[in-house]
């Protein structure tokens, strides 16, 4: 069994959605024994980081235990930039803390938000990627970006409008995504399916 996280961000229905249309065996809860039963947590989000941090507070230390303890944990979107130190959208909040790293405005002189599908160039041996071919699209929809500042960890990267962002992360059994998998189509799912055998249960 896996677990989303509802902790009252956002997008959690369509993350569900896809996870049942890929056969996941799937549940949405903020109880914290069912996130201790988890095979594998997946932590969905959209909106602002400070918010965000304030939502999850009740569950951040058990998050952190499970990750750490070494069960898989994807973040998506919102979910992804709180496993980072901390964020700096509208004001500075310290995060989940799971990947060193922090998450900044896409620089200025860009479009923002950053909208639509781009092009995903993902490090050697990312998990999330694999059996897929190098280098696909997926759908994005942020301001933020994490610089990543953690030697542990793969990155896949997107440009931008002139400018490299980090679109990808992976430390060990944590794994989070900038871009919404659950909105990008087939290989979007090949990545979700790639996270339920991460998991050990697909």
């Amino acid at each position: 069994m896996l677990v989303i996280i509802d902790y009252g961000v956002g997008n959690v229905r369509s993350v569900t959605n896809a996870f049942r249309h890929i056969g996941a065996d799937i549940v949405v809860s903020c109880d914290p024994k069912t996130i201790q039963n988890a095979a594998g947590l997946i932590l969905p989000g959209v909106g602002a980081s400070g918010y965000a941090m304030q939502k999850v507070a009740p569950l951040a230390d058990l998050i952190c235990r499970q990750a750490r303890a070494g069960k898989p944990l994807l973040g998506i979107c919102l979910g992804y930039q709180i496993l980072f130190d901390v964020s700096y959208e509208m004001g500075t909040y310290p995060c989940l803390g799971l990947i060193g790293g922090k998450v900044v405005p896409i620089p200025e002189g860009r479009t923002i938000p950053h909208m639509g599908w781009n092009f995903v160039e993902p490090a050697e041996g990312m998990q999330l990627f694999s059996g897929m071919e190098k280098g696909k699209h997926f759908a994005f929809a942020n301001s933020f970006y994490a610089q990543v500042e953690d030697a542990k960890a793969r990155v896949a990267a997107t440009e931008y409008e002139g400018v490299t962002l980090t679109a990808a992360v992976e430390k060990g059994n944590i794994f989070g995504t900038q871009f919404h998998p659950e909105k990008s189509g087939s290989d979007g799912l090949n990545m979700l399916r790639n996270f339920v055998r991460i998991c050990g249960v697909g």
